[in-house]
């Protein structure tokens, strides 16, 4: 059963940065993605960011809204997936999860095991 925990959410002020982590475990070989997630409030969730775990690898993708100011990375050695988020944004405030897919990264609808999530806040 694949596990996913989140953590390092919480306040900051706009231009700020935050780094929140996912934790994953109980992976069979077929999963290969590991992605972010956020949902604002009234909003639907969208995809943040996605990095390879396993070949094939390729870059990792990120969506209009993080690129240039988020960057995706992992410790194999930590089962670890981290969001660095710079410059952040009031607009930027949501719950971040984490998720898996056994397909292609950039594949946002076919995530399919879900963390709790981890919540964002920024404030103007």
């Amino acid at each position: 059963q694949v596990q996913l925990v989140e953590s390092g959410g919480g306040s900051v002020q706009a231009g700020g940065s935050l780094r929140v982590s996912c934790v994953h475990s109980g992976y069979t070989y077929s999963r290969r993605c590991v992605g972010w997630f956020r949902q604002a409030p009234g909003k639907e969730r969208e995809g943040v960011a996605a990095i390879y775990l396993r070949y094939p690898f390729g870059s990792p993708v990120y969506a209009d809204s993080a690129k240039g100011r988020f960057t995706i990375s992992q410790d194999n050695a930590k089962n670890t997936v981290y969001l660095e988020m710079n410059s952040l944004k009031p607009e930027d405030t949501a719950m971040y999860y984490c998720a898996t897919t056994p397909s292609s990264c950039g594949e946002w609808s076919s995530y399919n095991a879900w963390g709790q999530g981890t919540q964002v806040t920024v404030s103007s």
